[in-house]
């Protein structure tokens, strides 16, 4: 998105993030981000005043904006998905919605850390229980506000598990001098385990519960998904094979169809029961195939593999029991 000299006959375009999400997920990390990378950037502002704002950055020769957007603009907020609909009209704009979101367990903890109150919290008790319920309510009320702007999302980034460098990175990687090179959208598998929370980002939602459990094949519970006997026991199930043919052939199908309509990141999740065997298994064996028929680079993330305590003190009750017939799944 780097500015260089405009081409005669032919207007300067203008490169426009709406920067939203949940309170807690990392926006004020991404607009200063955003600034470094030499962004006019706006926090906090009102819906009704951006078109304005806007044009007036415009005729100053402003070329890459970023506007912050979330809950603190109260009842402007009803309104946003249109009027960034309306900015996005504008023919010399190109205009990019980032939403950023987490699990509720971090965004608690995030407040819990930093002691200050969610923007939709009326009354807040630090250290106790209140505190985590006044949260949780004003996350949940959060999320239905910002329905319409998430669904007008064209970036969508779980900062779960990210810390404020591994965000800053992102951002770089999306919107920095290089992003305006990429010739195809980014795509990931990642695979995890339900009983951890399904991927807030995922776009495509694959689940493999249905295929029998390694975890209960002696030798292979201490194994992860990635280990050859796991692989080969998995993917030796004709259950499996099958499954894994219909996939790639709809993500074959529904990839390029995403790109073609301009979405520049996808994550299709994967899971399973804990999310270290069958999921592992599967996420790796379509970003293989993909790879292959596509011709385009899959990142694969394995989000909850090393995540469960087998043996011992605190193991995963799911997990550290006797097995049961081979072929049951209550883990």
């Amino acid at each position: 998105m780097s500015e260089g000299p405009v081409p005669a006959g032919r207007e300067a375009r203008t490169q426009v993030v709406i920067v939203t999400g949940v309170s807690g997920a990392g926006k004020s990390t991404a607009v200063n981000a955003l600034e470094d990378l030499g962004y006019f950037c706006v926090d906090n502002v009102p819906t009704p005043v951006l078109s304005g704002t806007l044009s007036a950055l415009t005729a100053a020769g402003v070329r890459r904006v970023a506007f912050g957007i979330d809950v603190r603009v109260r009842g402007f907020l009803d309104d946003a998905a249109a009027v960034v609909e309306e900015l996005a009209r504008v023919p010399t704009r190109d205009v990019v919605v980032l939403f950023l979101d987490a699990a509720d367990e971090a965004i608690l903890r995030r407040f819990s850390s930093t002691r200050r109150p969610h923007p939709l919290s009326t009354t807040l008790e630090l250290g106790n229980e209140r505190s985590a319920v006044a949260v949780l309510d004003g996350v949940r009320i959060e999320r239905e506000l910002l329905t319409p702007l998430r669904a007008r999302a064209s970036v969508v980034i779980d900062t779960t598990q990210l810390s404020v460098h591994d965000l800053r990175r992102l951002i770089l990687d999306h919107f920095g001098p290089g992003a305006g090179k990429r010739l195809r959208m980014h795509a990931r598998l990642v695979s995890f385990g339900f009983k951890f929370g399904v991927p807030v980002d995922a776009d495509i939602l694959l689940d493999v519960r249905f295929l029998k459990n390694p975890h209960f094949v002696p030798g292979l519970r201490e194994l992860a998904g990635s280990d050859e006997p796991v692989r080969a026991y998995v993917l030796g199930l004709p259950e499996c094979q099958r499954f894994v043919e219909l996939a790639t052939g709809l993500l074959e199908y529904c990839l390029p169809r995403f790109e073609r309509e301009g979405r520049s990141y996808l994550t299709v999740g994967v899971g399973c029961t804990g999310g270290r065997h069958r999921s592992v298994t599967v996420a790796e064996e379509l970003a293989r195939r993909l790879e292959s028929s596509l011709g385009i680079a899959i990142e694969v993330v394995h989000r909850d593999v090393e995540r469960i305590k087998m043996r011992g003190p605190g193991a995963d009750p799911d997990h550290a029991g006797a097995a049961p017939q081979e072929g049951g799944d209550t883990a």
